[in-house]
């Protein structure tokens, strides 16, 4: 039996206004700040709610690496893996691993270093 329910997805990053509109761009939905910044919520999207918190001292995780966790990962659906790598990669994304021409996903860096994967399967 379950004693929770997922309420938020929350990434810590360096500019949490920057990457809630980094997410607007691929998900939808409006960046909303709290009144000093150090917190966005990402509404009106489907989903999963997400929020960003200001970390200072944030360090991006290193991907791939043995020597180090990835922390988090997002996966986020797509019908066409190259019209969303062209959105994604306008927005500021870096690519990671693009794997081949037959794999049904791809690897990149958000503007915060965090991985997120386009997925076609």
């Amino acid at each position: 039996m379950a004693i929770a329910a997922l309420g938020t997805v929350v990434v810590d990053c360096p500019d949490p206004l920057a990457l809630a509109t980094f997410y607007a761009g691929l998900l939808g939905g409006t960046p909303s700040p709290d009144e000093d910044g150090s917190w966005v919520d990402l509404a009106g999207h489907p989903g999963t709610a997400l929020a960003f918190q200001l970390a200072p001292g944030h360090v991006a995780p290193k991907w791939p690496s043995d020597g180090g966790a990835q922390q988090f990962h997002l996966d986020l659906t797509v019908d066409d893996l190259d019209a969303a790598q062209a959105r994604i990669l306008d927005l500021g994304a870096t690519p990671l691993d693009l794997g081949g021409p037959d794999r049904t996903y791809r690897v990149y860096a958000d503007p915060a270093g965090h991985p997120v994967c386009l997925c076609a399967c």
